[in-house]
């Protein structure tokens, strides 16, 4: 695909969206009289903005185009194409605006911010970045050089697969989570019932269209890994498959929820699959299987009560536990057998995290809620974790 034949598709996506939207504020009666002067307006700045940093960065020699992919005609020295961005965005963006704005029916109004609020909570925006930064770390890393593309994967790990992701889950999970006493707040809403079939709805819309871009514009091993990822998102809470139910296959599962968004940025930039990736992978792998197992703990007894299974229902608290342990050891030695420098300094993630199941060790069923504690240093020490693996990964992009 060219440029030029994408640029084509998403100016036609945002044109058909401004007539739907268009038709929305008409008919709450909130499209303003200047909208189409807005929408010039819009346009004409985001237009001169992108024409100004565009050729800035091309000028410094930040970013490169396929020259074969281009039409050939430059504004300064952007492509044309890459005008359709900004044109989209003002296409968009100020009748959105005009859709979403409050109109005569408050209660109404009321109704959907709430919708729209409890939307955003089932994505657990904590866990945007667990997904989004392993791609574009791993997409960096790998010389991936089509900025449009890497966006627009980025935007999709960010929130619409965490929506199908964490939504499909607490529509499926909605009788255990109301028994689960640490539900409510930054580790998970319990979804109301009424909002279930609007969650999958909101699932599906915000997925698809990224889906359809980034199979488009992906190779076939690219794709095959997109799938391979999705099939993971909503297998794992939703039936037939329900692998969130199948111990052990439900830790693997998880893992791959988060590592195939790295595994996807290294096919889609057409990296090497050298021994010092695949180690790091492998060591990423471990790190997630271990993570879910240890976070599974703590909800042994509210999944059973709920006729749940899961790898800690099954073979206990304690073992369970002990398992996490092993898989956090077994990443630090794999990272530091295998990384490179500086990729050696990546174990001290694993470590950490074991240094934090430690304490957890002897926990039994009886006791499982107690594992709380460490998963709630579990999603603060990601934080810290977060910051060791930047450090590397910008060492390793300006020893290039």
């Amino acid at each position: 695909m060219t440029y030029a034949t994408l640029a084509a598709v998403v100016l036609a996506l945002a044109a058909a969206a401004h007539v739907g939207l268009r038709a929305v504020a008409r008919r709450r009666g909130t499209l303003p009289a200047g909208l189409g002067a807005a929408t010039t307006v819009t346009a004409l700045v985001l237009v001169v903005l992108t024409v100004v940093f565009d050729s800035a960065m091309i000028a410094a020699d930040l970013f490169r185009f396929e020259e074969s992919q281009l039409l050939g005609l430059r504004v300064g020295l952007a492509p044309v194409e890459d005008l359709a961005w900004p044109v989209a965005s003002a296409l968009v963006l100020p009748v959105l605006a005009a859709a979403v704005a409050p109109g005569g029916g408050e209660a109404r109004d009321d109704a959907r911010r709430r919708t729209l609020a409890r939307l955003v909570g089932t994505s657990r925006p904590v866990s945007w970045i667990n997904t989004a930064y392993p791609f574009v770390a791993a997409y960096l890393l790998a010389g991936g050089t089509s900025w449009w593309l890497g966006t627009v994967a980025a935007l999709f790990l960010l929130v619409p697969y965490n929506l199908a992701m964490y939504g499909i889950n607490d529509v499926f999970d909605h009788d255990s989570d109301v028994a689960n006493p640490r539900k409510g707040g930054i580790e998970g809403i319990v979804l109301e019932r009424g909002l279930h079939r609007t969650t999958l709805v909101a699932a599906v819309v915000t997925n698809v269209p990224f889906l359809v871009v980034l199979l488009v514009a992906g190779t076939a091993l690219a794709n095959a890994v997109l799938l391979v990822a999705v099939v993971a998102v909503v297998g794992y809470s939703a039936p037939p498959l329900r692998l969130k139910e199948r111990p052990v296959l439900d830790s693997l599962t998880s893992s791959t929820h988060f590592v195939a968004p790295a595994v996807y940025g290294v096919a889609l930039a057409g990296g090497a699959w050298t021994g010092e990736v695949v180690a790091v992978l492998v060591a990423f792998f471990c790190w997630g299987v271990a993570s879910h197992a240890f976070g599974a703990v703590q909800d042994v007894r509210a999944d059973r009560e709920a006729g749940i299974g899961s790898v800690a229902t099954v073979l206990g608290a304690r073992l369970t536990t002990r398992l996490a342990l092993a898989a956090y050891a077994l990443a630090a030695v794999v990272l530091l057998v295998g990384a490179g420098w500086p990729g050696h300094v990546a174990a001290l993630v694993p470590l950490l995290h074991l240094l934090n199941v430690w304490p957890h060790r002897h926990v039994t069923d009886a006791t499982c809620e107690t594992a709380n504690a460490g998963w709630r240093r579990f999603l603060w020490l990601n934080q810290v974790c977060g910051f060791v693996v930047t450090l590397v990964v910008l060492a390793i992009l300006l020893d290039r």
